[in-house]
């Protein structure tokens, strides 16, 4: 995507089934499953660049010695730091101690982070913060092991308030209103409560202290707590989580907004962000990967038992399409399908805008994320000068001559790499305030790859502010002198915010809505807005069950093609010497491309949760007010 947006997070789970000197005998190493967790998060490092974290934990270890580590960062490369400071540790070991090199026991009991259950966590910065505090893993200790929990996610809750009074009415003292700290703190709540319940049981027994610890952990119904926990969560998330004594869960929302896949063997259990990482690290066919049900959590006890269970009551399945359409990894076979369709999909609006010129026309695409969706699109040219090809070689009959069928089969599209990025760039533009400055910098263009008067389609993910678009590659690509640029969505037009996780917040933010606004001044109908405005207010403090979204209204008079029109408008710089188009995808063809991944509400306003109208009621209200903060 050539706009910057931020906040989708990635988790990795590895529950190691065998004792450590098992891996270390048939993979030479007590340090497998650190290094399948470096793995899985660097093939998860898609979704998210600006921080990563680890937490392991170490199984059956004698009272006195650390079971628990954890290591965080938020160095411009995290992951690389994170496994350089553990690589660092464990050579330092070895340095002092050479006995503990073949010994996978010593390894264990005196070395950091070499544990059976692992976690790790990638993420972008949210809502600008990106301090070491704000990484996951989160670590809530007790000096009783079974009451210390280690919390990470790919999730946003949009009731934090809610959740955070609920945890005053417990009786607790939250340090503060953050979705992660408030669902740790929830999640710990019921596990002190269940564990104490057990305690007194296993005490009215005839257990002493020391024995009741064991049974504890026997006992301890995970299932139970994560269902109290949960009970008003209204959000997107894939939830994992450790608890001290060797217990493991990642909790999937009801509506599967947030994905999470899982893969079992009798050597390990893996549960990730992405399927596609596990297949690879694993080395495992797509059929043997299972995506966790919405509603439903894995549990992995501490006996290596693995179940997964219904926590709550599943909802419409609605997993988030825009995930699918940008921020997952191509490499996914579902994924790397979807995209080619809507690439494919898209082609016949192409066709109309270039007056089905093909011969001079030229296609590429921008970033490189866009290739998958830009293959689609060449395939579905390449059918249709086929059957071009076809009409005109039988209307001809046996008569043609040689010149002349060639003449026909040379006519292919034409394909060129027209725009570059400067990775080296990428880095430096993290923040809005700076981005502006540097952003015409960051494409370059191939000069002689399009002629002078050429048609040049260009296709992106998608255009949500359309700021790079302006700022930058409308002004280079008007440089190759083609007579029109048509710039193509693969995804429809983003006039919602979302609240369950990738940072779109504000409706100004987007083009769509900008367009829209500057359709309602031309059309002399600004009393919609006010309008709308009221009729948000008056539902502030109704029941999220009863918000219904009345941003809808300030779309409604106008047809997508409108907006598209009124976006190329507003997107194209001043001296441009090209006419610029704007295409976007439709709703419809997104449903065909992605039938079984159906949150759209980034392009509809059909929030999956009560929450989410509640939220995007409050961004146009602030909107309205002038108020430049978000809306959850």
């Amino acid at each position: 995507m050539s706009d910057a947006i931020k906040h989708e997070c990635g988790i990795s789970l590895i529950r190691l089934l065998k004792p450590l000197d098992y891996y270390k005998e048939k993979y030479g190493s007590a340090f497998y499953g650190v290094n399948k967790m470096y793995l899985m998060m660097e093939k998860q490092h898609n979704r998210g660049q600006d921080g990563a974290g680890f937490a392991s934990i170490k199984l059956d270890v004698e009272p006195g010695q650390r079971y628990m580590s954890r290591v965080r960062s938020v160095q411009a490369q995290p992951i690389q730091d994170i496994f350089a400071q553990i690589t660092d540790r464990i050579n330092r070991a070895f340095k002092e101690h050479p006995e503990y090199i073949d010994d996978a026991e010593a390894q264990k009991k005196n070395i950091p982070y070499i544990g059976e259950v692992l976690l790790g966590h990638v993420r972008y910065g949210t809502f600008g913060k990106n301090s070491i505090e704000n990484v996951h893993p989160f670590l809530r200790q007790n000096n009783w092991m079974h009451r210390n929990l280690i919390v990470a996610g790919n999730f946003n809750m949009t009731n934090v308030a809610e959740l955070f009074d609920n945890l005053v009415q417990l009786g607790q003292h939250p340090k503060e209103m953050a979705d992660t700290v408030t669902v740790m703190e929830k999640i710990g709540h019921f596990l002190d409560d269940a564990v104490a319940k057990l305690y007194k049981q296993i005490k009215k027994e005839g257990y002493n202290k020391m024995e009741a610890s064991p049974l504890i952990a026997e006992r301890l119904n995970v299932v139970k707590i994560l269902k109290k926990a949960s009970k008003n969560w209204d959000g997107g998330y894939a939830m994992a989580g450790l608890l001290g004594h060797g217990d493991a869960f990642v909790l999937r929302d009801p509506s599967g907004i947030r994905p999470a896949y899982y893969y079992q063997d009798d050597e390990v259990v893996v549960v990730a962000s992405e399927r596609a990482a596990i297949q690879t690290v694993f080395n495992v066919k797509y059929s043997e990967v299972e995506e966790l049900a919405p509603a439903h959590a894995i549990i992995i006890k501490k006996n290596g038992k693995v179940n997964v269970k219904k926590i709550m009551e599943p909802l419409q399945r609605k997993a988030c399409s825009f995930e699918r359409i940008y921020f997952s990894r191509g490499s996914d076979l579902e994924i790397y399908q979807e995209r080619k369709e809507l690439g494919r999909l898209i082609f016949p609006k192409i066709l109309e805008s270039i007056d089905h010129d093909i011969r001079n026309t030229v296609f590429s695409y921008i970033p490189n994320t866009a290739e998958t969706s830009f293959l689609g699109m060449v395939r579905e040219a390449q059918n249709y000068l086929n059957k071009k090809k076809e009409e005109q070689i039988l209307e001809k009959g046996s008569g043609i001559t040689r010149e002349e069928l060639h003449e026909i089969l040379e006519i292919r599209p034409r394909i060129e790499k027209v725009a570059i990025k400067d990775a080296k760039l990428r880095t430096f533009i993290t923040q809005d305030s700076s981005r502006d400055d540097l952003v015409a910098h960051v494409y370059d263009i191939t000069y002689g790859s399009v002629s002078e008067n050429d048609n040049l389609v260009i296709i992106d993910d998608s255009i949500v502010r359309g700021t790079t678009l302006k700022n930058s590659i409308l002004g280079i690509l008007d440089r190759l002198s083609p007579r029109k640029i048509i710039v193509v969505s693969s995804a429809p037009q983003i006039r919602f915010p979302d609240c369950y996780g990738i940072d779109m917040a504000k409706l100004e933010d987007f083009i769509a809505f900008k367009a829209a606004l500057e359709l309602h001044r031309e059309n002399k109908s600004l009393s919609v807005v006010e309008e709308i405005y009221h009729k948000c207010k008056e539902q502030i403090n109704r029941d999220e069950s009863e918000i219904i979204n009345y941003v809808k209204e300030f779309y409604a008079p106008f047809s997508a093609d409108q907006i598209s029109k009124k976006i190329g408008q507003l997107l194209c710089p001043e001296g441009i010497k090209a006419e610029v188009e704007i295409i976007y995808q439709s709703i419809e063809n997104l449903h065909r491309a992605c039938p079984m991944n159906l949150g759209d509400w980034y392009f509809t306003g059909d929030y999956p949760t009560p929450g989410g109208n509640k939220v995007v009621n409050r961004a146009f209200i602030n909107f309205y007010e002038g108020k430049n903060e978000r809306a959850y």
